[in-house]
């Protein structure tokens, strides 16, 4: 499929519901105030439509009441926000181990990996994936900001058109928003990627028509892509079979549609729901708080006036009054009213939610730092954390794939675009999952070991010690046994046969 023709519907509309459930997730990952209060506040007083003959009622059950009401500040707990980087640091928290089959290109692609920073580069994307239910790496270049090596990138699915033949991606076409348009007019550049090929255009259209197509000098943003294209004005050769772009999703299925090679959102259980009622709990909490500061109710003799029309003012720092001509039954004195916080309710009910939305994205409330309740095992701590290790390892297969082929992907550009001297190879990923486990656990799976004579001391150092070189397992093991006499030579060895 070619890019898109002159005046077509924009976004294209099989994207449009898509790209809908993408920004909403990506608005509670954002959490911006002003945006989820504006969207709550529409969700309350949108109009009402009439179904099976009756009015819609919200989701308390309730009808809805059209009035206008004051503007209430709303706190937001960013919860999206911490799901989603604690997802991402599950996965690449230490950077996945990635060998070719050859010690050479492993040293190649050890040395481009930190060139290039992709550690960092994979940290976002998969914590961009884990909001918005999947990620773009594109490979691009520029020799004037990078003249040895191709350039790793993200792009955001929201803004990109994949094309798919059986479940593959075989093209996708990036689309982003350029400055110098009004309220009617918008100019959007568009990056289509195929095998062996990447074409530019820039249109000129309206917020919901792509458009005409224009020459790319049209626009600052587009104008420099011209001294790097092919003889045509549009496109340029990557000189690879493969494409320069990959999609990783989240999870799968989809569950709003489950046919569709899109991800997932960890948010999709939906738990939009437990983000705003998280929202309500913090912000009733907070209004507490407010509504609980101390008020002083004083008679008017114990006030200071200020003038004809200008009111009167209490001091609170004066000491001495004069008595008040007014009945002994009379309530005559400063009456302090202050109300009380609900704090263990709002504590609890706050706790309640939050637990709930993690497990309902799929990890463990410990993951987060939440406490179990009562005391726990060690055993038991790392079962609960095994919650948070199946979702990851479920996410592993995904990102294994997608770094294969744009590892490879990489590989090949940098001989076809910058001449690099290697043999391209399709590397192996190896993800570090396993939750770490407490020394008192290590301790007891050691003791059981040794008892039962199934594991030597350089097993153990390494169990216990994962890091250490080779070298270092050796000089440690001899020092145990040393220490411990079980290195002395056996004295049945010296006795004459």
């Amino acid at each position: 499929m070619p890019l898109p023709t002159n005046g077509s519907e924009w976004p294209p509309p099989h994207m449009a519901a898509v790209y809908r459930e993408m920004r909403r997730d990506a608005m509670w990952y954002e959490g911006d105030p002003d945006r989820l209060a504006r969207a709550a506040d529409r969700r309350e007083h949108a109009p009402h439509r009439a179904l099976d003959g009756r009015r819609r009622r919200d989701r308390l059950g309730r009808q809805p009441v059209d009035y206008p009401r004051k503007q209430e500040r709303r706190l937001h707990v960013p919860l999206p926000g911490d799901i989603a980087t604690v997802a991402s640091d599950l996965l690449f928290a230490d950077m996945p181990a990635i060998t070719a089959p050859t010690t050479e290109g492993t040293g190649y692609l050890a040395e481009e990996i930190d060139s290039t920073g992709m550690h960092s580069l994979l940290l976002g994307a998969a914590e961009q994936a884990s909001a918005v239910s999947g990620i773009f790496l594109r490979l691009t270049w520029d020799r004037e900001i990078v003249p040895d090596r191709p350039i790793p990138t993200t792009m955001q699915p929201d803004s990109a058109i994949p094309e798919y033949s059986f479940g593959v991606l075989r093209a996708v076409t990036f689309w982003r928003e350029l400055d110098g348009g009004d309220t009617q007019t918008v100019y959007r550049h568009l990056e289509r990627h195929e095998p062996g090929r990447i074409e530019h255009a820039l249109y000129e259209g309206t917020p919901d028509n792509l458009g005409r197509a224009v020459p790319l000098p049209e626009h600052a943003d587009t104008a420099a892509l011209v001294a790097s294209l092919d003889a045509d004005g549009v496109s340029v050769e990557t000189g690879i079979p493969m494409l320069t772009a990959v999609y990783v999703p989240n999870m799968t299925p989809n569950r709003r549609h489950r046919a569709s090679p899109y991800g997932r959102s960890d948010y999709a259980a939906p738990i939009h729901d437990l983000f705003a009622a998280l929202d309500d709990v913090w912000t009733s909490w907070m209004r507490d708080i407010r509504l609980a500061r101390a008020r002083l109710v004083v008679p008017d003799g114990y006030l200071t006036n200020l003038g004809p029309g200008q009111g009167a003012a209490w001091d609170d720092d004066r000491e001495v009054y004069s008595g008040l001509n007014m009945p002994p039954t009379e309530a005559n004195g400063i009456t302090l009213s202050q109300f009380a916080i609900r704090v263990d309710e709002h504590q609890r009910t706050a706790e309640a939610t939050t637990r709930k939305a993690i497990e309902s994205a799929g990890y463990s409330p410990q993951s987060f730092g939440l406490e179990g309740e009562g005391a726990i095992t060690a055993t038991e701590v790392d079962a609960r954390e095994g919650r948070s290790t199946v979702t990851s390892r479920k996410k592993v297969g995904h990102w294994r794939r997608g770094l294969r082929d744009f590892l490879l992907a990489y590989q090949l550009l940098a001989v076809a675009q910058f001449g690099a001297r290697i043999s391209p190879e399709r590397p192996t990923v190896e993800f570090r999952l396993d939750a770490a486990e407490s020394e008192q656990t290590k301790a007891t799976t050691l003791e059981l070991y040794a008892r039962a004579g199934a594991v030597s001391t350089a097993t153990k150092v390494r169990y216990r010690s994962p890091d250490l070189e080779d070298s270092e397992v050796d000089a440690e093991v001899a020092r145990i046994l040393a220490e411990t006499g079980a290195g002395a030579p056996d004295p049945g060895d010296t006795y004459p046969m």
